[in-house]
């Protein structure tokens, strides 16, 4: 089996599971922050509704640079509502899963680099890349998320099992 197809069930499913998430932010809290020093919740959901894109940027450039020397850094998107955060992960997600569906072994197990000022900020294979900084990292800030939502008294999806606001599994 190739790699990309041993990865696409996962992919899949953590997608899945992130829009169910995604689905619960109301568009009257993007402006509420746990604390000062965390991210509000629209720029939170604006964040994990961007990551898949950058799946696809893995796959099709050897590095990224997010302050490129004499280049504009790197932004995310301003998403302003509930719509505008689903529309641009459901845009990203089929991109990413294309992507991903189409990569060889090879191009899997190239070294791909994450840059900041032309400097380094690591170098892995893009398998790596793909689990750590794409899905893992949407993981880490879906829960993230999911907090958010219990502070707010607002239902938390059933992710990996039953939640407390959703029975079953």
């Amino acid at each position: 089996m190739a790699i990309s197809q041993g990865l696409l069930g996962e992919f899949d499913h953590e997608m899945a599971n992130t829009r169910k998430s995604l689905e619960r932010v109301p568009d009257g809290k993007f402006d509420w922050k746990p604390h000062t020093k965390s991210m509000s919740m629209g720029a939170l959901a604006t964040h994990i509704a961007s990551i898949p894109h950058w799946g696809k940027l893995t796959l099709e450039t050897p590095s990224f640079d997010v302050n490129p020397p004499g280049g504009p850094q790197a932004r995310q998107p301003e998403l302003k509502s509930k719509s505008e955060v689903l529309a641009f992960f459901d845009k990203s997600v089929p991109e990413a899963r294309a992507a991903i569906a189409a990569a060889s072994d090879q191009a899997l197990t190239t070294q791909w680099s994450l840059l900041n000022g032309g400097k380094t900020v690591f170098t892995m294979p893009r398998i790596g890349v793909l689990r750590a900084m794409i899905m893992n990292h949407m993981i880490h800030h879906r829960a993230q998320l999911g907090v958010y939502l219990r502070l707010n008294d607002l239902p938390v999806p059933s992710i990996y099992g039953p939640s407390a606001d959703e029975g079953g599994m």
